[in-house]
């Protein structure tokens, strides 16, 4: 996952998520460079999906 591709739909992507996983707040999905596996991890405590799971969810958004 190409994380300049990702900064740049990052408000795509997030909308999707909220929209697929409506437990999910704007505070869970801010993206911080440097902070993104902190961020897989609280998307992970709200969904219950591996970090692998959501990596892979979240690439697909953007391909």
């Amino acid at each position: 996952m190409d994380l300049n591709i990702l900064k740049g739909k990052w408000n795509q992507i997030k909308g999707e998520l909220k929209q697929k996983y409506g437990e999910l707040t704007d505070d869970d999905l801010q993206f911080t460079e440097g902070k993104f596996d902190e961020m897989l991890g609280k998307i992970q405590e709200k969904t219950g999906k591996t970090k692998d799971e959501l990596k892979k969810e979240i690439g697909s958004i953007f391909k």
